[in-house]
């Protein structure tokens, strides 16, 4: 159970691997705002077009109205002093600026609530995600569900040749992995043999 500042505002983390559930549980606390008839502003960054260009969308179809944004920065200017609960998706897409983004909002009272990856296909964490972390006070850690053996699952397996540390996608790039079944810097499934103890 949380204690809820009485005056000012907070920052909430929901981290995690893909298919965890972070964006269901942003949506989740975004629609309880908005049935509370809390002013809510919602923004995603605009690279991430999976699902919808503009709009929030969870894996399992939920979705929210949002704002796409390029920059951390042109969150502030499009947040009314009035606003009271602010939503950001997929942070870990975003520059570090992100935190003092929403260091500002919660000092202008708002609560922040952020989604998004703690960690890319390596195991390695997002800076932008592990600076919030430490900044926010409260953080929930989703597990998804490892596909190879049914553990809970932590990390990210890319499963597409595409290279870089950021590619955008869902089913058809990744799988919830658990610690042992993850296999860093093996991006082709067929090749993958499971633990022989499975």
């Amino acid at each position: 159970m949380h204690i809820v500042p009485q005056s000012g505002g907070w920052i909430e983390v929901i981290c995690g691997s893909m298919f965890s559930g972070k964006t269901e549980e942003l949506i989740r606390r975004l629609r309880r705002a908005q049935i509370a008839q809390q002013h809510v502003r919602v923004f995603k960054p605009a690279m991430d077009r999976r699902y919808d260009a503009l709009d929030i969308v969870s894996h399992s179809e939920q979705r929210v109205t949002s704002r796409a944004v390029t920059r951390a920065c042109e969150i502030l200017d499009l947040t009314p002093s009035a606003t009271q609960v602010v939503g950001i998706d997929e942070a870990q897409f975003f520059e570090p600026d992100l935190v003092d983004v929403c260091r500002e909002l919660a000092r202008r009272g708002m609560r922040v609530i952020v989604a998004g990856l703690d960690q890319d296909y390596r195991a390695q964490p997002f800076q932008t995600m592990l600076l919030l972390v430490a900044e926010a006070e409260y953080v929930t850690k989703n597990l998804a569900i490892c596909v190879i053996c049914g553990n809970p699952a932590l990390r990210n397996q890319r499963i597409t040749a595409r290279e870089g540390r950021i590619v955008v996608g869902g089913a058809d790039a990744y799988e919830a992995r658990c610690r042992r079944c993850f296999r860093p810097g093996d991006e082709n499934p067929e090749l993958f043999a499971p633990p022989a103890d499975l």
